[in-house]
């Protein structure tokens, strides 16, 4: 059985805990990437094997898990942890920056997974391990293209995790809620960069960028890096791992919430939330 454990996207935050932890587990080789190696050298004097990945050009991503084959036989466990926030309210952000978005929160994923399942059908077995979000579960407003990225992980992950069960291969999605990572500081600046500051949308973009640094920086609200690594580790080592983990207390009342309030309520809640915020 290979233990082989390819994670994207170790530079900061989810990622360079997930390898941090892993690598700390004796049955495991650890390949932590990123899109600058340089940025890897801790993960490498802990024990990490670092590689150079974008997952967004094909030739990196393919030559990233021929060379974990080559050297392993197949990749055990990939975990799909690559990604950002493109923050906007849906009139406003720009598309060109919703591509790129989703080349790597949504194709980049889709790709390193098929690059690395012919390798898992023939050993018979593997796990992967999709880090989604809440944000696949519900929406905030200014976020509506995060959102929709997250939304396609959860499409993607429960279509993947039927279709490779009968080859061995086991599939969980890791839903954060807030985690105190740099994800918070991209989110706002993305969000600051996508309209006039005298626009129609000005009030609910400073509202929703000041209820964001809020949240962020409420430990009651928000969660470490760890504690999303810490669920990881049980994912890629558990029997019987399960489909979902909602990662932070805050994330399953939210989950929970919007399910059972359904849209109309939801929304009245949310603009609550918003007034409070201005």
């Amino acid at each position: 059985m290979t233990t082989a454990v390819l994670i994207t996207g170790t530079s900061s935050g989810i990622g360079r805990a997930a390898a941090l932890s892993l690598v700390r587990n004796p049955e495991f080789t650890v390949y932590a990437t990123a899109r600058r190696p340089g940025t890897l050298t801790d993960l490498a004097e802990a024990g990490a094997r670092t590689l150079a990945l974008d997952v967004t050009d094909e030739t990196s991503r393919a030559k990233v898990v021929a060379t974990v084959e080559a050297e392993q036989g197949a990749v055990g466990v990939l975990i799909n942890n690559a990604g950002y926030g493109e923050y906007g309210t849906v009139e406003e952000t720009g598309l060109d920056g919703v591509r790129r978005q989703f080349e790597t929160n949504v194709f980049g994923l889709a790709r390193m997974t098929q690059l690395v399942l012919p390798g898992m059908r023939e050993a018979g077995h593997g796990r992967i391990i999709n880090v989604g979000s809440m944000g696949g579960r519900l929406v905030f407003p200014a976020g509506g293209y995060y959102h929709a990225s997250k939304y396609a992980v959860e499409a993607l992950t429960d279509a993947l995790r039927f279709e490779v069960a009968p080859f061995g291969i086991k599939v969980s999605l890791i839903e954060p809620g807030l985690i105190r990572t740099g994800f918070g500081d991209t989110a706002a600046h993305t969000l600051a960069g996508s309209a006039a500051p005298s626009g129609p949308y000005a009030q609910l973009n400073t509202t929703a960028e000041r209820q964001m640094a809020q949240s962020y920086s409420s430990k009651r609200l928000s969660a470490p890096a760890e504690a999303v690594a810490k669920v990881i580790e049980h994912a890629a080592t558990a029997t019987r791992p399960r489909a979902r983990y909602v990662v932070t207390p805050a994330a399953k009342v939210l989950v929970h919430t919007r399910r059972l309030l359904g849209a109309r309520a939801f929304d009245a809640y949310l603009r609550m939330q918003f007034r409070s915020a201005a």
